[in-house]
């Protein structure tokens, strides 16, 4: 499988990885030790073939997504969920298999310019907050729209990156 778009990973190990099953280019951030050098050359890239941001499903991955779509809105991103890349001691894109890797390719995610704001008050009352079943709810979510585990503070603002309102939210619930 051919990837035209060059792959944001953390690390070299993402990047061998990769390489192992697709056709790609990767830059690697140095996990959170990503430098301006190396933001302004995810820029550079983004603007000539396009970026997917390809980072581990934890805090720093997460943290290292946050800073890249903050500074390039129109990065592509790429999502897995913890249990489909870890091993008993530790997770990453590494760990993940090749059916998983390209499902996560295939249902890239582009933010866009919050068209609906959901409020918090919004998720507490379609369940997604303060009730024994939210984080059930909150994984049907994030598993429907691809947008990777998270709490609701992290759903909120991903649903709103990604234009998705509360009607929408609630036909994918029921």
């Amino acid at each position: 499988m051919k990837i035209e778009e060059v792959i944001v990973v953390e690390g070299k190990n993402d990047s061998l990885r990769l390489k192992s099953f697709f056709d790609c280019d990767t830059i690697e951030t140095h996990g959170l030790g990503l430098s301006k050098q190396t933001l302004e050359y995810i820029r550079e890239v983004n603007e000539r073939r396009g970026v997917i941001l390809f980072l581990d499903p934890d805090h720093p991955g997460e943290k290292i997504r946050q800073r890249i779509n903050e500074a390039i809105p129109s990065c592509k991103n790429a999502f897995l969920l913890k249990e489909d890349a870890r091993t008993s001691k530790k997770v990453g894109i590494e760990h993940a298999s090749k059916e998983v890797l390209e499902e996560a390719l295939k249902n890239l995610v582009t933010y866009k310019e919050n068209t609906e704001e959901i409020t918090m008050e919004d998720l507490y009352e379609l369940g997604l907050s303060g009730k024994s079943d939210s984080a059930e709810k909150r994984d049907i979510l994030s598993r429907h729209f691809h947008i990777g585990k998270c709490n609701v503070k992290t759903m909120r603002k991903r649903l709103g990156m990604l234009g998705i309102g509360k009607q929408e939210i609630q036909e994918v619930l029921s």
